[in-house]
């Protein structure tokens, strides 16, 4: 009896190890595009794979302090916020793409202004600097012959600058933010048009990373998140009306809310991603790169053959 308890409670310690083990804590935002990391929490599939995820809301300007704190070990964000993170001395690795932008992040603009090259000395609002709304106005001004220096920029988050065009502060003559927000703009024309999006500069795109010594430590936790992911995009095909009602929920919409926003990008798959990491991420990483370097983001461009680990998308 004494000899069957203690190989029962050993059997259970090495459970309780193996369960510390593959404990993972993921930073990210309530981006449209990053739901389906939610759903894989919610819906049991990171657990069904021997995952225990939790999950902590920390805006983007803030992400990579809660990595190099350890309070995270890995995160969402958009391509180009890896290489400033890295070279910001946060040392991180992308192991799969989450989704691209098709017309989910945009600028909002009062009525007088026609065009982007109009914003020449006019107040933008957007999030800070190394974040994706910031490099999103960099890009699209560099596109029409402006830099953030000719503009004059306000930080607010995508949520409070949708809200300061829907309230018609006067302060602000456009704003940079993305859904499910853009979309409240949407439902209200009055407040201001979207005079761009990610369906005329494609250069949104969202993946998801570790830090390298995470990687190394736990290479069959790196897989079952990547394998997680993709079982969760095929839950999406096969049950949209259930898993738009969880994403929904997270981010305080119906399911049919949810629905509508989630139009504007595209989640990807396996194949997708083989195809992205096969060349098109090093092309645009390079050409963010030069970017953040030139608009002052970063003072080196770190070593861009790091930023990503594909071992575990097969």
């Amino acid at each position: 009896m004494k000899k069957l308890l203690a190989t029962t409670l050993v059997a259970l310690a090495c459970a309780s190890a193996h369960a510390q083990e593959t404990k993972v804590a993921i930073g990210m935002s309530g981006w449209t595009g990053f739901a389906p990391l939610t759903l894989a929490k919610e819906a049991g599939i990171f657990k069904k794979n021997g995952l225990d995820v939790s999950i902590k809301k920390i805006p983007q300007k803030d992400r990579h302090l809660a990595i190099a704190s350890g309070d995270i070990q890995c995160a969402a964000t958009t391509v180009e916020t890896w290489v400033a993170w890295n070279a910001a001395g946060v040392a991180t690795t992308q192991i799969f793409q989450l989704d691209k932008s098709y017309g989910a992040d945009g600028m909002v603009v009062k009525p007088n202004i026609t065009k982007i090259s109009d914003l020449k000395g006019k107040t933008v609002a957007a999030s800070a600097p190394g974040t994706a709304p910031y490099f999103t106005l960099a890009w699209m001004l560099k596109k029409n012959g402006l830099s953030p220096k000719d503009v004059k920029i306000v930080n607010l988050e995508p949520q409070a600058a949708a809200n300061a065009m829907i309230a018609g502060n006067s302060d602000i003559d456009a704003a940079m933010t993305y859904e499910p927000y853009l979309g409240a703009v949407r439902a209200k024309p009055e407040a201001g048009k979207i005079i761009a999006t990610t369906l005329d500069y494609p250069m949104v795109m969202d993946t998801f990373g570790c830090t390298p010594k995470f990687l190394a430590d736990n290479p069959k936790v790196a897989k079952a998140l990547a394998d997680s992911y993709f079982e969760t995009l095929e839950m999406i095909a096969k049950d949209p009306k259930k898993s738009f009602e969880i994403m929904g929920a997270d981010v305080k919409q119906s399911g049919e809310q949810f629905e509508a926003s989630q139009k504007y990008l595209r989640w990807q798959d396996r194949a997708a991603n083989l195809k992205f990491f096969a060349g098109e991420h090093a092309s645009f990483t390079k050409e963010a790169a030069d970017l953040l370097l030139e608009v002052g983001i970063i003072k080196a461009v770190p070593d861009l053959s790091k930023l990503a680990d594909t071992r575990f998308l097969k």
